[in-house]
């Protein structure tokens, strides 16, 4: 058979998860996943398993009670919404729709690599502004937009924590318009963070050149039912639905993402526990030799480390604990952990084995 030169020669992204390692001990505590340290919403175990009349059922291809619910928690209206099958399907499905084999596309690193997937996949003209600031180095980067192009930001980033104000993004968006490109943020950290406030989701509604990315999975611990949404102008949102697969989120993430919401108390239960760990973590593990930790806005950490990555996380392994090997992210080498921030006493084992495993 033959295929497309672009899908044959694709290579796909290294992540963390349970997952990223054959034959892991399913006993092992899991820091190279990024979600919320609480699991999900008590809210959300009642109702599955009171949902399993539903599973016979195609879900609402339109996600409309999902949308309803996120609409009230954003304050903004369905028609600014698009629901995917986790936030990665919606990155492909947002390149899809606005690159092609002519588009310029700027990608701040070291960040997510699915961006640069993605567009590649789409044939785009990839080029990397490395830095560990994009907020200390915004101007710079703002002269390096190219002109009828896409950029990609994640805000705050992955994986440095580091997080860009939300008048310096908006100054980016409006100097990318003057030279007709879209700017695609991804803020799927900003709600686990001190610094929500930060988003750009209100100015998303009415700019036309700006499309944000949230995701269920990371701030209510959905990462097994994949639910993750955008937010922009009528215009766009209606291109992205257009182009997303029938039923692309199932009946039980819709109901249990639409549950998960309600929960009014659990993001600010979440931020406060975050907060504590996250400094108790960069306290300890700053007097470890050999070790340093990076300024974090997000619910992790990225660790600079002296020992090679992998031979940390294979050290780490042997202790019953998974780190996020950092040396796969364009930019970074194996200098390089990241670490999720997790409960008190994850954390304090986390430590241990780190001072061990020097």
């Amino acid at each position: 058979m033959r295929f497309a030169k672009n899908i044959a020669s694709h290579r796909t992204v290294s992540h963390g998860g349970p997952y990223s390692i054959r034959g892991l001990d399913s006993k092992v505590v899991d820091f190279s996943s990024n979600v919320n340290p609480l699991g999900f919403p008590t809210a959300v175990g009642r109702a599955l398993k009171s949902a399993a009349k539903t599973i016979p059922k195609y879900p609402d291809p339109d996600a409309a009670g999902l949308k309803k619910g996120l609409a009230g928690y954003l304050r903004t209206d369905a028609k600014n919404l698009v629901i995917g099958n986790g936030a990665t399907e919606i990155i492909y499905n947002f390149c899809r729709a606005t690159i092609t084999k002519s588009t310029p596309v700027l990608i701040a690193i070291p960040t997510f690599g699915e961006y640069e997937a993605a567009a590649r996949l789409c044939e785009g003209r990839v080029s990397f502004f490395r830095t560990m600031s994009l907020q200390d180095d915004i101007d710079s980067f703002v002269e390096k937009i190219p002109r009828k192009g896409v950029v990609f930001v994640c805000n705050p980033n992955n994986p440095t924590g580091a997080l860009v104000s939300k008048s310096h993004m908006a100054s980016m968006v409006s100097r990318a318009k003057k030279k007709g490109t879209l700017v695609f943020v991804d803020e799927c950290f900003i709600e686990l963070g001190p610094d929500a406030g930060q988003s750009l989701a209100d100015v998303a509604t009415r700019s036309d050149n700006l499309f944000v990315l949230r995701s269920l999975t990371k701030s209510f611990g959905l990462a097994g039912l994949r639910v993750g949404y955008g937010i922009g102008n009528e215009s766009m949102i209606s291109i992205l639905n257009k182009i997303k697969i029938p039923w692309n989120v199932g009946g039980l993430a819709q109901d249990a993402a639409r549950l998960a919401l309600s929960d009014k108390k659990f993001l600010p239960r979440t931020r406060k526990i975050i907060k504590k760990e996250s400094e108790f973590l960069k306290s300890a593990i700053s007097e470890i030799e050999g070790l340093s930790c990076y300024d974090s806005a997000a619910n992790f950490l990225l660790v600079k480390t002296k020992m090679p990555s992998k031979l940390l996380q294979k050290k780490l392994l042997d202790r019953g604990i998974l780190v996020r090997d950092c040396s796969t992210f364009r930019g970074l080498d194996s200098g390089y952990i990241r670490i999720a921030v997790r409960t008190r006493k994850e954390n304090l084992a986390l430590i241990k084995a780190l001072r061990d495993a020097r």
